[in-house]
C-alpha cells in the first residue's frame, strides 16, 4: 500500500499561502529532483518520477513529433520537464509539447529561459498506471482555458484517447486508432496503440 501512494501524485493545499510567480520558480531551481506544478486553483503538485514504459512511451511520442517538426520546421517541441506558465493560470508541465514557431518567437529571450508564459498549440498528456483520470482531465481544460488548439489525453488503461479542441465537446476515441494533427499539426499522425 505505501509503494503504491509513493507513485501517487502529492497535492498540496496552498489556499492560505501566497506562492509568487518567483517564488515559484525559485521553489522549482532549488529542487530539480522534483518534478513540481501549479494548478489554477494554486495547488501545489509533486509529481512521482516517471516508470519504465511511460517514460518509453513519453520518448516515443517526443520522438515522432521531433521528427515531424525537423521536417516541416513549423514550432518547437518540449519535453515534460518543460513547466509552462499558462496565461489561464497554473504552471504546467506536458507530457508532450509543441508550439508554433512564430509564437515561440513572439517570446523575449528571459520569457524563454525560465517557464515560458504561453499554453502550447498541442499537448500530449500520457496516464499511466498510478493516474487517476479526474486530475488529467481538469488539466487538460486548464490547457483548454488557456488557448490550447489540440490536446491528446492517451488512456492505455481504457484503451482510448480524449480528443480536447476548443469549444467542443470532448471527443473519445476507441484504440486502435490513427490520430490526425488536424490543421494544428499537419500531416502530423499517431497510430495507437504504440
Amino acid at each position: 500500500m505505501f509503494q503504491s501512494m509513493a507513485m501517487m501524485p502529492v497535492v498540496l493545499n496552498l489556499e492560505n499561502v501566497e506562492l509568487t510567480d518567483e517564488q515559484f520558480y525559485r521553489l522549482c531551481h532549488a529542487n530539480r529532483d522534483l518534478q513540481l506544478e501549479r494548478t489554477a486553483k494554486g495547488e501545489l503538485v509533486i509529481m512521482p518520477p516517471v516508470r519504465g514504459s511511460s517514460g518509453n512511451q513519453e520518448a516515443s511520442l517526443i520522438g515522432l513529433l521531433w521528427l515531424w517538426n525537423q521536417q516541416t520546421g513549423l514550432g518547437k517541441v518540449f519535453s515534460s520537464s518543460t513547466i509552462f506558465k499558462l496565461p489561464g493560470g497554473g504552471d504546467r508541465s506536458p507530457d508532450v509539447a509543441w508550439i508554433k514557431l512564430d509564437r515561440w518567437e513572439a517570446l523575449t529571450t528571459e520569457e524563454q529561459e525560465k517557464f515560458p508564459p504561453i499554453c502550447p498549440d498541442f499537448v500530449i498528456e500520457l496516464r499511466s498506471r498510478t493516474d487517476t483520470l479526474k486530475p488529467l482531465q481538469e488539466k487538460m481544460q486548464e490547457y483548454l482555458n488557456s488557448g490550447l488548439r489540440l490536446g491528446w489525453l492517451i488512456n492505455h488503461q481504457d484503451e482510448q484517447v480524449e480528443i480536447y479542441r476548443p469549444n467542443q465537446a470532448v471527443e473519445i476515441v476507441a484504440f486502435p486508432v490513427n490520430l490526425s494533427g488536424e490543421d494544428v499539426l499537419p500531416g502530423f499522425g499517431l497510430n495507437l496503440p504504440i
